[in-house]
């Protein structure tokens, strides 16, 4: 099954291997895209779609200091060498948008006001050009503010398309902008914003929405993560969140659901894949820590319609190959996952 063609909104996959949104830190200053990540995607163009890194959708909005944007002329350019070489080796390119909200610290923001849903800050520290320090206490959004939010999605898709994607995927997952919006722990707002699962997820729809209108709801993913408690997160009730979310976007005709099933830190369990499946009628894509054999199991049963593998994809260039021949696997390398450098991003050997 994982070889079976799988139909995606508005575009046919080849198989059913995704590559995963890895942040790997690696674009050059301006948050532009360079020739190292030009020769990443492309080393990967055989899985059936690849979803980049998180890319910033306005500036001032950085969590990792080197992570790429599509805000700019130049990153635009950039991207464009990006898209042009995944497809001439007949690939596949959705690019993950967003907006870091809380996670976003001044000091890699010259100095830019961080925002989310509610005033409560993520309870760690956070790597900067100054060092370790404590991430900072956000200013609530206003609602005057979130239609600008909003419209930075939507041109940041706008550009990803004039750039050569295929199409987006926003990221509403792990703790980031929309993510604030949507789980009961950080958001506390009392507006039409804040509250029951309705106006929790209004940011969300509005996001769906204006960026669907823009380039097409069938060039559209979404990520979600319901029990990740990554960037200090938490919901008082994830099954239900999933349940509500699941149903509610069948209506917006996307060209795929992308549900992160378990917790980086494991504190966090619930069944969300269950519920997800049984809400939502469209292309369903589960992610983490599937196996090869796990990922053919979960498709063969119909609990899943393809898989996003992350770190295995990372440090195998060739992954669909090496699971059809059955192959021994790299090992993925984490010292190298967010540094500088070719050394653990573009060196892993083909088979």
């Amino acid at each position: 099954m994982l070889f079976t063609p799988l139909k995606a909104g508005a575009l046919t996959l080849p198989n059913r291997i995704l590559l995963a949104p890895l942040t790997r830190a690696r674009a050059d200053a301006g948050h532009v895209p360079n020739d190292l990540m030009t020769q990443y995607y492309s080393q990967r163009a055989m899985g059936g779609l690849l979803i980049t890194e998180c890319t910033m959708v306005a500036p001032g909005t950085s969590a990792f200091i080197n992570e790429p944007g599509i805000y700019s002329d130049a990153q635009i350019a950039a991207w464009k060498k990006v898209t042009d070489a995944v497809h001439a080796k007949g690939g596949r390119i959705f690019m993950q948008i967003w907006h870091a909200g809380r996670a976003a610290h001044p000091d890699m923001n010259d100095g830019a006001p961080t925002v989310s849903s509610t005033a409560v800050a993520i309870e760690s520290d956070v790597h900067t050009p100054k060092g370790m320090v404590p991430n900072v206490v956000p200013r609530a959004l206003t609602l005057e503010e979130i239609p600008a939010v909003v419209a930075a999605y939507v041109q940041g898709a706008k550009n990803a398309r004039v750039a050569g994607f295929d199409g987006v995927e926003v990221h509403g997952a792990n703790g980031y902008l929309i993510d604030q919006f949507l789980r009961d722990t950080p958001n506390q707002r009392t507006d039409a914003y804040g509250g029951g699962l309705e106006n929790r997820a209004r940011l969300l729809f509005e996001v769906l929405t204006g960026v669907s209108d823009a380039i097409g709801a069938d060039r559209v993913g979404l990520r979600l993560s319901p029990v990740n408690s990554y960037n200090s997160m938490k919901d008082s009730d994830p099954v239900g969140l999933i349940g509500f979310l699941a149903d509610r976007l069948n209506a917006f005709n996307l060209a795929y659901l992308h549900v992160m099933r378990a917790d980086f830190a494991g504190v966090q369990k619930a069944d969300v894949m269950s519920v997800a499946r049984e809400k939502y009628k469209g292309v369903l894509i589960g992610n983490m820590g599937y196996t090869a054999a796990e990922a053919e199991a979960a498709i063969s049963e119909g609990k899943l319609d393809a898989v996003a593998f992350g770190t295995s994809f990372l440090a195998n260039p060739d992954l669909p190959a090496r699971i059809r021949a059955k192959a021994v696997l790299n090992k993925p390398d984490p010292s190298t996952f967010y540094t500088q450098g070719a050394k653990g991003y573009t060196d892993y050997p083909a088979l």
